[in-house]
């Protein structure tokens, strides 16, 4: 069994293929897996990680208004559609699996000419625009949301499956993930961050959270940058001697870093939100702004409206603001459970075998044609 899996840009789109192309090996353990990806995305190091063969093909995304980027990207497509072309020639996949991102675009749009099995995976609750242009051309569209579906013509196409998690974050226990992280008993661990890219405003607020109370936190820290900010928050935070506070670029070991947390701060991007849930922790969202159709803000609404988490939007986000909101839940023993709880049942845990399960009938379908 070979397959194609790509996605790119984000780790909201890369974990998921990263979550299938596990799963695949498990069930097939000499099934063969190449990712493709772009240069410009975080592929470059978190599917290498992962011990995969990831190629690169030249392509970016198309901006609103026309300008001198637009004709590059229209450049950059055709380049791309070749590159992805001879890579599927080479390769000879049986099946070609999409994630998100513009770097689906031409890997799909090849394959399903080229009549091999196609699958593409939705993780929100809005569709992406390349997702909504591959739905007419691939044989099955799996959703995380089941509101996306209304935004796909072909509902026959269309199944919901939930967002995959990677096997790892399910298999740690809470025990065993505060001990390698070297968590005290004790001490609660709230855990930050904005995105594998950093978020600027949650940057800023949680800096000058942390230059105010660097002294004296009750709680053990681990706050992610991004690695493009992380310089630049470092310069505003000044020296950082507490025990207490672990800055990062990056969590690469997110399993342990979830299994271990009392309190999560973050976006509200579908995969956090169902890591979140899968593992019940409970969190502060505040959901970015700058995303189509708002749908982060939806989505942290959801968790809000059953008790998993308190959403606070970037407008009103300060440095008091959200200490004030980390100490109160903390300090609320009861209601951090009853959160923990309410994420919980709100989880969906077996997804990647619900995609393993439409791969195999597409696979089917297509040897009979």
């Amino acid at each position: 069994m070979k397959v194609i899996i790509s996605g790119g840009g984000t780790a909201g789109h890369i974990n998921p293929g990263l979550a299938i192309a596990k799963y695949i090996k498990k069930k097939n353990p000499k099934a063969e897996i190449l990712f493709i990806g772009t240069e410009r995305g975080l592929e470059t190091k978190l599917v290498p990680r992962e011990n995969f063969e990831i190629k690169m093909i030249k392509v970016r995304g198309f901006k609103r208004k026309l300008s001198v980027d637009t004709f590059v990207a229209v450049k950059e497509l055709f380049q791309g559609l070749s590159e992805a072309r001879k890579i599927i020639k080479e390769f000879k996949p049986d099946l070609v699996i999409g994630t998100g991102g513009y770097v689906c675009g031409p890997v799909l749009f090849n394959a399903s000419r080229m009549k091999i099995p196609t699958l593409v995976h939705e993780q929100n609750a809005f569709p992406g625009v390349t997702n909504k242009i591959l739905s007419k051309f691939v044989d099955k569209v799996a959703i995380s949301f089941k509101e996306a579906e209304k935004y796909f013509k072909d509902k026959s196409k269309v199944v919901f499956t939930g967002n995959p998690i990677r096997s790892e974050m399910l298999e740690v226990s809470r025990e065993t993930a505060r001990k390698k992280l070297g968590i005290p008993k004790d001490k609660p661990l709230v855990v930050i961050f904005g995105g594998s890219r950093g978020a600027e405003n949650i940057n800023s607020t949680v800096a000058e959270l942390i230059k105010r109370h660097k002294n004296d936190l009750r709680f053990h820290l681990i706050y992610a940058t991004g690695e493009a900010q992380y310089e630049d928050i470092m310069k505003k935070i000044g020296d950082v001697k507490s025990p207490n506070i672990n800055v990062l670029p990056y969590i690469f070991d997110m399993a342990n870093t979830m299994a271990a947390a009392d309190l999560v701060v973050c976006r509200a991007g579908a995969i956090t939100i169902s890591e979140l849930t899968a593992l019940g922790v409970p969190s502060i969202l505040i959901p970015s702004p700058y995303v189509t159709a708002n749908h982060q803000e939806h989505n942290a609404r959801a968790l809000e409206h059953n008790g998993a988490s308190v959403v606070i939007l970037e407008k009103n986000l300060r440095p008091d603001i959200l200490y004030d909101q980390i100490t109160r839940l903390l300090d609320d023993n009861d209601m951090l459970s009853n959160m923990a709880k309410s994420a919980k049942s709100m989880g969906i845990t077996n997804a990647t075998e619900k995609i393993y399960a439409i791969i195999k009938d597409i696979m089917k379908t297509k040897q009979k044609t």
